[in-house]
């Protein structure tokens, strides 16, 4: 009877435990699609109970530029900013005022993160919707992270692998 009494007393802070998305994964450029517009990209990953925060260190020469999508695993959030990855090469802008609905959820039993959005663009003829479709996939070891895009508007996926930054200590 101690053992199970014990256990269950345990087992939130099993759930407090980090968990392996949180950290600082470095995109691998040779073996990612081309990320035209950018030099480097540094994927920020947090994990707070259902919130999953996605912060994206951008550069290129002198260029610094930083995003922070926040999604929730428990319901939709309406971002006023979302950040895609390949909106500066495409030259399709958020729309002005825009908000982008975003659900998120675990799958894979927790080693997928995906997301579906819908996010409203400027573009020559006026606005129009993207529908987005991204899986990111944490692969065997925790070392390496892959993020798989789909957008409505693009015959193939684009594929971003990134490895994890070691720790500082």
């Amino acid at each position: 009877m101690r053992f199970s009494f014990a256990f269950f007393l345990l087992l939130p802070l099993a759930a407090l435990a980090d968990s392996p998305f949180t950290g600082r994964w470095r995109l691998d450029n040779a073996r990612s699609t081309a990320l035209d517009g950018w030099s480097t990209w540094d994927l920020v990953i947090t994990v707070a109970g259902p919130r999953v925060s996605l912060h994206h260190d951008m550069q290129w020469h002198s260029t610094k530029f930083s995003a922070t999508n926040t999604v929730d695993t428990t319901q939709s959030v309406a971002l006023p900013n979302f950040f895609r990855v390949e909106q500066r090469h495409m030259a399709l802008y958020p729309a002005q005022g825009g908000v982008t609905p975003v659900r998120a959820s675990w799958i894979d039993a927790g080693r997928t993160l995906r997301l579906e959005a819908e996010t409203p663009l400027e573009i020559s003829q006026g606005q129009a919707t993207m529908r987005i479709y991204s899986e990111y996939r944490l692969l065997e070891g925790d070392t390496t992270l892959v993020l798989i895009e789909l957008h409505h508007s693009r015959p193939q996926p684009l594929v971003y692998r990134f490895s994890k930054v070691p720790e500082q200590k």
